[in-house]
């Protein structure tokens, strides 16, 4: 029985370092799945090429009619939830046939976990764990559900890893901010800080952690502040989404609708629930030129 096609879904970014790098993550987890005859694919939603539009072009063009869409994001909010979706959603328009499995967000995942301690390691060095503070940083959202997730992964990375604590911050949408995150953990006594960036690859918004985690620590000299490594393209990676698209394709994908904007009326964003979700205006494949929105259709196991 021949296995659907494996479509990698990535946001997009400016940054030519951090496409390099999705890139290689979609060729490390092709080599991964080789063997089980899965052909596994890339693209964006905005911002990079190619987009969704051409990724599914090709493989509709080489006789698949159903995929599973893996969205390559950390935590459930509006990419995941809405964007993705909504881009799949235009490809069955253009398609007429075409069907999809849709996985679930990367994380929270103990891999994730064992990955940033790696990372978190690698620029620690010998300091001992129980002087050195956590600064997790999360990209931030307007969906306080995906927001939520970053406090739950910064729980999840002090618990038994003997770090003195780990804070959670954002770089954009959010509080606490980055600044904000470090000086925290320094009002608590921590003698050591790493701030940690929860992101896949390189990009503007982890720049920019770099940029205010330097700047802060330029202003507290006696303060030892460091930053951690990005989560990266590595094997690990590549079996979780390996492990996402084998998910899907049983139909157990478990998407965490109780805390969901667009299913629930959470405080503030009452007006989001059962909100129109449409594609990301790609500049390879412009929304505006379609004229319609489609439903919010994440799908929910």
């Amino acid at each position: 029985m021949t296995r659907p096609p494996l479509f990698v879904v990535g946001h997009g970014t400016r940054s030519a370092e951090g496409v390099a790098q999705f890139q290689a993550l979609i060729e490390r987890t092709g080599r991964l799945l080789a063997p089980r005859g899965i052909p596994v694919r890339g693209g964006f939603i905005e911002l990079s090429p190619p987009p969704v539009r051409d990724v599914v072009a090709e493989l509709v063009g080489a006789g698949h009619r159903h995929l599973v869409a893996v969205p390559l994001v950390l935590v459930a909010a509006g990419h995941g939830k809405g964007d993705i979706p909504g881009a799949m959603q235009r490809e069955q328009d253009r398609h007429a046939g075409l069907t999809y499995a849709y996985g679930r967000p990367l994380g929270p995942h103990p891999v994730l976990q064992d990955v940033l301690e790696t990372r978190i390691a690698a620029v620690a060095g010998d300091l001992p764990r129980e002087d050195t503070a956590v600064v997790l940083v999360g990209r931030g959202s307007t969906d306080p559900d995906g927001n939520a997730e970053i406090a739950k992964v910064a729980r999840l990375l002090w618990e038994g890893r003997g770090y003195a604590f780990v804070e959670p911050a954002f770089i954009s949408l959010a509080r606490p901010s980055v600044p904000e995150g470090i000086e925290r953990a320094r009002r608590l006594g921590a003698k050591h800080i790493v701030v940690a960036p929860y992101f896949l690859f390189a990009g503007v918004l982890p720049d920019r952690i770099v940029e205010q985690t330097q700047a802060y620590a330029a202003e507290h000299p006696d303060l030892d502040v460091r930053v951690a490594g990005l989560l990266g393209d590595c094997d690990e990676l590549a079996g979780l989404v390996a492990e996402r698209y084998e998910e899907a394709l049983r139909g157990d994908i478990r998407m965490n609708c109780d805390t969901c904007i667009y299913r629930i009326a959470m405080p503030g964003h009452e007006h989001r629930v059962g909100a129109a979700q449409a594609p990301h205006d790609h500049p390879d494949d412009s929304t505006h030129s379609h004229g319609h929105e489609h439903p919010h259709a994440h799908a929910h196991g």
